[in-house]
């Protein structure tokens, strides 16, 4: 078994060869990335979720994206509603790469009124209508919906072998959730050759697992279609004047039991475990996924080779660590620091720390993560928090240690993780972020 070694000493085993196939190559990829992502409070009040920084140097929708390019699919559609303009201008500066000689292109599909004055993307499957003369011109025989919004690496050439072998119509990408959280997703019920029988969108009351009453089989929001199969359907949807026109509320439950709709459980190759997936869609989920890299062996690779995740980054400097005196020490311990990054007599324990951060002397930072570009000032302390783009933390300023005083000034999540941005500390507003 191929092993690699991670910069920092550790092994880990490396990802299996890409599964690039015709199959992929005939595929059109369809980034979903319009939403805001609300139950992120302040960190999407000026940008939409797929742009929301994410691991020291990426943003979310950059996973997706990846997987995409690496899994051989090099025609990509990236749909935009909700403030995309910070989203737009990193894929135009970091997915400009692809030979567009040879047709390849990561593509931008913003709403834009295409069937009349009022006509914003109101669900997901909506938004794939309204840009079907775009489709259209790519003559594609599979088209690949996703989500740009979740962290993970997947071989989407995988999926679509799976789909092509089930002589599916529709095949959905799943995983296995506690039934607690499975009101979030999608919902499904398959039989032992993982044809889908039964499909709930996010479901009071989901339904567990057979043998299992612990686990529910939940949607990743990745489907796989036919591509003539979705075109007939979506057109069907656009027609039906009840329908919210949603892929998991709408399309999907509507074609069980007519049509061949199969699950297709996202699962690691090697050991056939559950492969890591996050949904960072909640302050404590995403402070949560960002710390977890910090791990000796962290479940997600970031470096592995085989597997890149690629990005926009400036060019910066190296992160750089001053002072070495008895009074102050610049040092960072179980930590992620980026370029640009400069620890000026300041202790960095347990944190993640975005490019062009500056932490001054003799100032804390603990169990936090600290978004691009963040100025923090001395004798700081900070802890269990998030500091968004930009912020500039005044000299002895203390976040994290006294709940009731954070709640008045910033954002406390409920697991008492502390969200600070520019906006409550009365900073500039309305810049790219």
């Amino acid at each position: 078994m191929v092993k690699t070694t991670h910069n920092n000493g550790e092994h880990d085993h490396a990802t299996p060869g890409r599964f690039v196939s015709l199959l992929t190559k005939d595929t059109l990829g369809l980034v979903l990335a319009g939403g805001r992502g609300s139950r992120l409070h302040d960190l999407t009040q000026w940008r939409a979720k797929p742009a929301v920084p994410f691991a020291g140097k990426f943003r979310i929708i950059d996973f997706t994206l990846s997987n995409c390019i690496n899994s051989g699919i090099r025609q990509i559609g990236v749909l935009t509603q909700y403030k995309a303009h910070s989203l737009i201008k990193h894929i135009q500066k970091g997915w400009g790469f692809l030979g567009g000689q040879l047709g390849e292109a990561v593509e931008l599909l913003p709403a834009s009124q295409r069937l009349g004055e009022e006509s914003w993307y109101v669900g997901t499957a909506d938004a794939v209508y309204q840009n079907l003369d775009i489709i259209r011109t790519y003559d594609k025989r599979y088209i690949l919906i996703l989500a740009g919004d979740h962290i993970y690496k997947m071989d989407y050439g995988r999926m679509l072998a799976f789909h092509a072998e089930q002589q599916a119509d529709l095949t959905v990408g799943c995983i296995e959730v506690p039934v607690h959280e499975a009101s979030s997703f999608g919902v499904m019920s398959v039989d032992e050759n993982h044809q889908i029988h039964e499909f709930n969108e996010k479901p009071e009351n989901p339904k567990a697992l057979p043998g299992n009453h612990s686990l529910a089989l939940a949607s990743m929001g990745i489907y796989a279609f036919n591509t003539q199969f979705l075109y007939e359907q979506i057109i069907k949807d656009a027609d039906t004047a009840t329908s919210k026109h949603d892929f998991g509320g709408d399309i999907i439950p509507s074609v069980i039991g007519k049509y061949r709709v199969y699950a297709y459980p996202f699962r690691d190759v090697q050991s056939g475990s559950q492969s890591y997936w996050r949904d960072v869609g909640t302050v404590d989920a995403y402070w949560k996924a960002n710390l977890e890299l910090i791990d000796p062996v962290p479940e997600l690779n970031l470096y592995d080779k085989n597997w890149p995740i690629w990005t926009h980054q400036e060019q910066l400097p190296p992160a750089k660590f001053i002072f070495d005196d008895e009074d102050r020490q610049g040092v960072a311990i179980n930590s992620m620091v980026s370029g640009g990054c400069i620890i000026q007599g300041a202790l960095i324990r347990h944190s993640l720390l975005f490019s062009q951060v500056v932490v001054r002397n003799a100032s804390q930072i603990i169990d936090s993560v600290i978004l691009p570009e963040v100025n923090i000032g001395q004798n700081c302390k900070i802890r269990h928090a998030i500091i968004d783009k930009g912020c500039r933390i005044d000299d002895n300023t203390s976040i994290g240690w006294d709940e009731e005083s954070d709640a008045k000034r910033f954002y406390v999540s409920p697991e008492g993780v502390v969200l600070v941005t520019p906006d409550m500390l009365g900073q500039a507003l309305h810049y790219v972020r």
